[in-house]
């Protein structure tokens, strides 16, 4: 039974890291990444066993598919309903559903049709997993801890897809595709009781009177016109899709192209993107300290455009060292570019339309930017890795052209800790809060 909406203060008393409320979220999400790791491990082995190649890539398809193409849907379901009952309920069909799969294939050897109507819907509640997670945080704290929450997030993530892997791989090795299907839906429900006692808080509302609910199409089209006439919300979002669709392709398929070109092999290849996930680990770890960077506008726009450059240049370097250390200046970058944009969004967004918000940033990433893997490797078939890098990162370049145009970008704050502010100026927390 979810509990009900408890009090919060309106300014977080304790920074994120120490706040309970704060940490019980982020251990259900660490859960619940971990677990995703875990099933796609399961997942791919498990059709492996029941076909080959074309089976995997058919199996894994059947999962994206749907939730690239219900996302935004999953954004007017977390809009119209609590998102964290939407996260704690998507969290326990992922549970029942891979709990079922281990048990069907335990009894059985893996049928293809079962992996992939557990793939389909596994996808489905996925699309509406990732909208209502994104519109939680500013649920569980309040504005001046959501850049270090957003750090903390995407330090989670990194972690997680560290850990992941391995778990399902020694379940594996210990008991096959039902063990890992176990070991996931196991790592589910764990998230469960921790979602359960989360407190939330009721969001005001912000600007216009909330439009009376309508139709899903009619609330999936008010939030599309609401980024687009944003002044700050629009110009991240587009600002965002466009360096995602431009660098997404050559850092994933094109960096295993260009590691063979230059005969750096598989073990350059880990190399560089280990490196690369340092630096962003690095970069939401010191996020998560620091709370707050000044100019996050400027500073969004000076990152990006630091990734895309190094994105360019990196199949230009003579040598792999060069391009680890390279890699490692880029995850630091667009780390540091992509946690300061999310947290600008959410504390920018409406409440009412956070779901809607997210569900269009996450569409950009999960729906547009793979679109361009099957053009970036013909591409460096053609004309080889450097001149295809280079011109990526300068397409992923007009995000900061686009940001930069925005005045709302070039001058978008952070909100302050009002704690610091009070103790600067001889005041009181509550005093710096009435005055904001």
């Amino acid at each position: 039974m979810i509990t009900p909406e408890s009090d919060l203060p309106e300014r977080a008393t304790t920074p994120a890291y120490r706040d309970g409320n704060v940490l019980r979220w982020l251990a259900a999400y660490t859960a619940s990444l971990v677990g995703d790791g875990v099933y796609f491990v399961a997942l791919g082995w498990a059709a492996q066993k029941a076909g080959g190649p074309t089976e995997v890539g058919l199996v894994m398809a059947t999962g994206a598919l749907p939730r690239a193409l219900l996302m935004l849907a999953g954004g007017v379901v977390a809009d119209r309903f609590d998102p964290r009952r939407v996260v704690a309920g998507s969290d326990m069909l992922r549970c029942l559903i891979i709990l079922a799969a281990a048990a069907s294939i335990a009894m059985t050897a893996p049928a293809l049709w079962i992996l992939v109507a557990v793939a389909l819907v596994f996808g489905v509640v996925d699309a509406l997993f990732v909208p209502a997670v994104g519109a939680l945080p500013p649920r569980i704290t309040s504005a001046d801890q959501l850049a270090r929450v957003t750090g903390m997030r995407s330090l989670s993530a990194r972690l997680s897809q560290i850990a992941g892997p391995p778990v399902g791989g020694l379940a594996m090795g210990l008991g096959g595709p039902p063990a890992a299907f176990m070991v996931a839906g196991l790592l589910f429900a764990l998230s469960l009781p921790l979602l359960l006692t989360l407190r939330m808080r009721p969001l005001p509302v912000r600007g216009a009177e909330q439009p009376e609910p309508g139709t899903a199409r009619k609330e999936l089209l008010d939030g599309l016109r609401y980024i687009r006439g944003h002044r700050l919300i629009g110009p991240l979002v587009v600002a965002c899709a466009v360096s995602e669709i431009g660098l997404t392709g050559t850092l994933n398929v094109g960096m295993v192209l260009l590691n063979a070109e230059r005969g750096w092999g598989p073990s350059g290849y880990g190399w560089i993107v280990g490196s690369f996930g340092a630096g962003a680990a690095t970069s939401a770890a010191l996020l998560a300290a620091l709370g707050r960077l000044p100019r996050a506008g400027l500073v969004f726009s000076g990152t990006l455009l630091a990734g895309c450059a190094g994105a360019a240049v990196i199949a230009l370097v003579p040598a792999l060292w060069i391009a680890v250390v390279l890699a490692a200046t880029i995850g630091l970058t667009m780390g540091v570019c992509s946690s300061l944009s999310s947290a600008l969004i959410q504390i920018a967004a409406d409440p009412a339309y956070l779901g809607r918000v997210t569900s269009v940033v996450m569409l950009s990433i999960v729906g547009l930017a793979p679109l361009s893997y099957p053009l970036v490797g013909a591409a460096i078939g053609a004309w080889g890795a450097a001149p295809v890098f280079v011109g990526c990162g300068l397409f992923g370049s007009l995000g900061v052209v686009l940001a930069l145009a925005s005045a709302a970008v070039r001058r978008a704050e952070l909100p302050r800790n009002p704690s610091r502010v009070a103790a600067r100026a001889g005041e009181t927390p509550r005093d710096v809060a009435e005055e904001d």
